[in-house]
């Protein structure tokens, strides 16, 4: 077999290392990317707790510290060019790192990029990144130029990871690398390719990947918009001719529908009147009513004698629905099917015949689940879900059903076109009468008696209460509290009160039975972690602390304080932080500002970019390369426009052959994402 990587000169553990880390030609050694650079011309010399720096000095001091599990290594560093005081000295510290001994020695002069904090004896940095230099090193790719710092390989260190990239770039034949989709004649593509990896000056580095993530978004917009155009020439259903039980559901509502519901469900039965299936993606804030419009569209669905399926991310939330739906539709006569990994419950006698709405959760896939006739297919919070989970349930039908997938996490424009443009979005932007707006305050350092007092009071007027962690059980590596320690501190605090536990490690009856509890009144207060971040609905609950809320993005406080504020009375959320990093507490203001989802998901996009905000689980973000480019709006448009295109002028790509192997579904059967 030849050797893809034979002009590079490699050794055979280099080459095994990179075929573990699954690259195996030269074009995928090129796409691994720098995360980052390191400008090693000039290095920080001024520090800000709570910001990273870039810094190169020596190690004057190396030990290990601590016994048994709590051992680890600390380092003492000091800033090239400073004197040897505190100013120019900060502590490294490794925790459950044993093999740094063997890295990191006093007299060794390294640059190392961390994120500075303040201890009682002066600045610290714990597991900073770092890189040996050698002795009086000048010059060359690891040190005086704008250095590419890339992820790890593992059994390929971080300095010779960047001698085979500068080989690599080196070796770069123009003739085996992608070509532009987009040719500019006065553009070298392997001088492009370069400036991403080491380029002159950031610009340049910022340029060269602006024109590929141009390139890859084109690709991503092309199988965006070539899946939605073979859905929409897929054999699907025409539900909703008839509108007899959404009327009479109508009309036994004791309120009026908000004028963004009735628009919502309008388009949406326009859709499944049509014989080709529905592929729509409702977006709503916390609690502007999506659930409503997803029981109209399964009204339709019904009446047109098939059946509609609601899958939902967790048994809380299935439940919940479940509950929901068999209340509101009891008059109406349907029959209701909730199913989950351990419970089974259905609204009818078993000789009444099959569902008509069957709710559940991942047990929809499994468990014996079938269905007659599956009409509809909803996904509830679909962002919990993989691609083929999905899929999984949408092919249980006999033709392609109509989908609807819903979200309360607000999805900014740019990544609703990039990762959801294949199908059409209908927004509820508006919150229905009677909702409460919810008083969202930010506290460093609350004393434990403040804090209880307050609780205190809104509890001995009735009211509940949700207290919410980052982690079930303490860890020695995170500074911060957990729901096992600290529900038995607040049972001791809140005495005369009931006070209940949740976390996602406990049995799910056990997990069903506390939530039980909690609605009925039965638990005053619920200690919890983010497991209760959809779906719960308790309108007498009006207070929500969140503690080390930090450690969560501005979307997922958003949605954890969407928990309160359901019934009528006064609501309150409270971020409780004890950091002192500016740009967390900033974030949590930002929080404390604003109620509308949508500003906030925006916000979130610049603080933590596309990456954290989406996750990995959704269809091809775990494969982008310039991921940070989903925030820039005029090239995300501008990459759909020239995917459209394409694509009006020669809807088969007859005329663009090239581009049909990228096309990931072009010989697949009909998969929906």
């Amino acid at each position: 077999m030849d050797d893809p990587f034979h002009n590079l000169g490699l050794e055979t553990r280099d080459k095994t290392a990179l075929k573990k880390a699954g690259i195996d030609s030269h074009d995928k050694l090129l796409n691994h990317l720098p995360k980052r650079y390191e400008d090693r011309r000039a290095f920080d010399v001024s520090i800000t707790p709570g910001l990273p720096v870039c810094l190169r000095g020596q190690v004057i001091d190396f030990k290990q510290k601590g016994f048994g599990a709590r051992r680890f290594a600390e380092a003492v560093f000091v800033i090239q060019g400073k004197e040897l005081a505190l100013n120019g000295r900060i502590g490294l510290r490794w925790f459950n790192m044993p093999y740094i001994r063997n890295m990191v020695a006093a007299g060794m002069e390294i640059v190392l990029y961390g994120k500075v904090k303040e201890s009682s004896s002066g600045f610290v940095i714990d597991h900073p990144e770092f890189e040996v230099i050698e002795q009086n090193a000048v010059g060359g790719i690891h040190i005086e130029r704008i250095v590419p710092i890339y992820r790890n390989i593992q059994g390929i260190p971080q300095r010779r990871l960047r001698e085979i990239m500068w080989m690599a770039c080196e070796e770069i034949d123009t003739k085996h690398v992608r070509p532009f989709l987009h040719p500019n004649p006065n553009e070298d593509r392997g001088e492009l390719i370069r400036a991403v990896h080491f380029p002159n000056e950031i610009v340049d580095t910022e340029e060269a990947r602006r024109e590929f993530a141009l390139e890859e978004f084109f690709l991503l917009q092309l199988n965006v918009l070539w899946r939605k155009s073979k859905i929409k020439a897929a054999s699907g259903y025409s539900q909703g001719q008839k509108t007899k039980l959404l009327t009479e559901f109508y009309n036994d509502l004791p309120f009026d529908l908000t004028g963004a519901q009735k628009r919502s469900i309008k388009e949406i039965h326009a859709d499944m009147k049509a014989p080709l299936p529905m592929h729509r993606l409702l977006q709503g804030d916390v609690g502007s009513g999506k659930t409503f419009v997803a029981l109209c569209a399964m009204l339709l669905a019904v009446e047109s004698g098939n059946q509609a399926a609601l899958m939902a991310p967790t048994q809380i939330l299935a439940e919940q629905h479940y509950l929901t739906f068999k209340k509101w539709l009891e008059p109406l006569d349907i029959k209701i099917l909730l199913k989950t990994g351990s419970r089974q419950e259905q609204s009818f006698s078993d000789s009444a015949g099959k569902a008509e709405i069957i709710i559940g959760t991942h047990a929809l896939l499994f468990d014996g689940v079938t269905f007659d006739n599956l009409g509809l297919v909803i996904i509830d919070e679909q962002h919990r879900f993989g691609v083929e989970q999905r899929r999984q349930l949408i092919e249980q039908s006999q033709k392609v059903p109509d989908v609807l997938v819903m979200t309360a996490t607000p999805i900014p424009r740019t990544l609703t076109l990039s990762i959801y443009g294949d199908l059409d979005v209908s927004l509820i932007d508006e919150l229905p009468p009677g909702r409460q707006k919810i008083v969202s305050a930010v506290r460093q350092q609350p004393k434990v008696s403040e804090v209880t007092k307050f609780l205190k009071e809104q509890l001995d007027t009735g009211r509940q209460a949700y207290i919410v962690y980052a982690l079930v059980e303490e860890s020695e590596n995170l500074k911060a509290s957990a729901v096992t320690t600290e529900h038995e501190k607040w049972a001791k605090r809140l005495s005369k009160f009931e006070v209940g536990l949740l976390h996602g490690k406990m049995p799910a009856n056990e997990k069903e039975q506390i939530m039980t509890d909690f609605r009925s009144g039965k638990t005053d207060v619920l200690i919890s972690t983010t497991v209760i971040e959809v779906g719960v609905d308790v309108p007498n609950a009006n207070i929500m602390l969140i503690y080390d809320a930090e450690r969560f993005g501005l979307a997922q406080l958003h949605q954890l304080r969407g928990r309160v504020g359901r019934g009528e009375h006064k609501s309150y959320c409270v971020l409780i932080s004890n950091t002192k990093d500016e740009v967390a507490l900033q974030k949590l203001k930002i929080l404390a500002a604003t109620e509308n989802g949508f500003k906030l998901a925006e916000q979130d996009l610049k603080i933590r970019g596309p990456g954290e905000v989406l996750g990995t689980a959704q269809s091809g973000t775990n494969e982008l390369q310039y991921i940070e480019f989903l925030a820039d709006t005029k090239l995300v448009r501008d990459a759909r426009a020239r995917a459209e295109e394409v694509l009006m002028r020669d809807p088969q790509l007859e005329a663009h052959p090239y581009l049909r192997p990228y096309l990931k579904e072009e010989n697949e059967t009909l998969q929906i994402s």
